[in-house]
């Protein structure tokens, strides 16, 4: 036992020595902690998120979207040209996306769905689909998987369900200065986890919401699937606000198994504004076959 006490004595007296002979030293960037740093409680910040889910009953947006496809998967990625158009959502679950061709005006894109059922219009491939809003058979093209869920859930944040738990931790990201990139800040912030109710000793997680403590505004969702993996990752920035509403005027829009990002820029956003029920109506021309997606 004596030896034993006296070889690890003489291992730690050594450390010292040995390490210092092996150390390395690198120059990474410095980062500064933040200069704003707000306080919430779980309740405060969920009443914040069901507040401001609950302040939108419509939403008659101007967009410009870029998507781009592929990844680490395809070893390559393509980037399209942005379109603009509109979006017009109606609670509960009414949507349109509308996208127009640049310069020429004309549909390039026409998707609407009242949250059951699906439909698609592409005039200049001649291309129809419909099917419900759940992708049952998900194809290899990410893009062909995109149902109107991915914008419903991105453009609202959902608060806590009925049959839903939550649990607040804390964590820190670094963020550059909009005005200097070079001054990087750790931002505290709060993340709210929302979880199906457990099963026994087991539970599933639903979404994520990251909370910035410098505003208490979310920077980020993320979505999961009934396997626990992320389908959805929604990033929030430029917000503005509209009567006591802020809303997020760049949504990014990450689908890390269908392999595809779409970046929506809004240009002008009316909320609760009375929408008519033609604004979601979408007919397909008869000669035009219609694929079932379902």
């Amino acid at each position: 036992m004596r030896i034993r006490q006296a070889v690890a004595m003489a291992i730690i007296g050594l450390a010292p020595a040995l390490t210092g002979c092996l150390t390395h030293t690198r120059i990474v960037p410095k980062t500064r902690p933040a200069d704003v740093v707000l306080n919430a409680e779980l309740g405060d910040l969920l009443k914040q998120v069901n507040a401001r889910f609950d302040a939108i009953q419509t939403m008659n947006a101007s967009i410009e979207i870029v998507a781009t496809t592929g990844g680490g998967r395809q070893g390559k990625e393509t980037s399209y040209p942005s379109f603009g158009g509109y979006i017009f959502l109606r609670k509960p679950q009414d949507l349109r996306v509308l996208l127009r061709v640049p310069f020429l005006g004309s549909v390039a894109l026409d998707m609407v769905s009242n949250g059951k059922t699906w439909k698609l219009w592409v005039p200049k491939h001649n291309l129809a689909m419909t099917g419900t809003s759940e992708v049952t058979k998900p194809s290899t093209n990410g893009l062909e998987n995109l149902r109107p869920a991915v914008f419903f859930d991105s453009l609202l944040i959902h608060g806590l369900g009925p049959d839903q738990v939550v649990s607040l931790t804390q964590d820190t990201r670094v963020v550059a200065n909009e005005k200097n990139p070079k001054d990087l800040v750790e931002e505290p912030d709060y993340d709210l986890e929302f979880l199906a109710q457990p099963k026994g000793q087991t539970a599933h997680t639903v979404r994520v919401i990251h909370i910035s403590r410098a505003n208490l505004l979310p920077y980020q969702q993320d979505i999961y699937g009934p396997d626990g993996t992320v389908v959805t990752r929604a990033f929030y920035s430029n917000y503005q606000k509209f009567g006591d509403t802020p809303f997020p005027m760049k949504i990014e829009i990450r689908r890390p198994q269908d392999q595809y990002i779409l970046t929506i820029t809004i240009s002008k956003l009316t909320l609760n504004q009375k929408l008519e029920d033609d604004q979601f109506e979408l007919r397909i021309p008869d000669n035009v076959p219609v694929k079932n997606m379902d």
